[in-house]
């Protein structure tokens, strides 16, 4: 039979699985309990009031956010690339030769 983890140890860990934004299987590895079990604990205690609202809402906001910061680098990272010349260089604008 495997470890017996404690009622305080579940609710922690649905809590860290819906708030951290990290992947379940991430926190699953990280507190060391199978990716089938904690996804149990969060479906049994997904409608209870282990995570409040506050921190749900924080959980989505920070989602939005890493959202618009992954979109963000992908538009820099193309911008830069596009900025790059055939040589290599980057295009530099000489206002001064109008």
């Amino acid at each position: 039979m495997g470890t017996v983890r404690t009622d305080e140890f579940r609710k922690d860990a649905v809590r860290i699985a819906l708030t951290s934004g990290l992947s379940q299987r991430q926190v699953a590895d990280d507190l060391g309990v199978g990716m089938s079990t904690l996804n149990k604990w969060v479906t049994a205690h997904r409608e209870t009031d282990v995570v409040s609202t506050e921190d749900r809402e924080l959980a989505r906001e920070n989602e939005r956010l890493r959202r618009e910061i992954r979109i963000l680098k992908a538009e820099r990272d193309i911008l830069k690339k596009a900025a790059v010349g055939s040589t290599g260089q980057r295009n530099i604008f000489d206002l001064r030769m109008r």
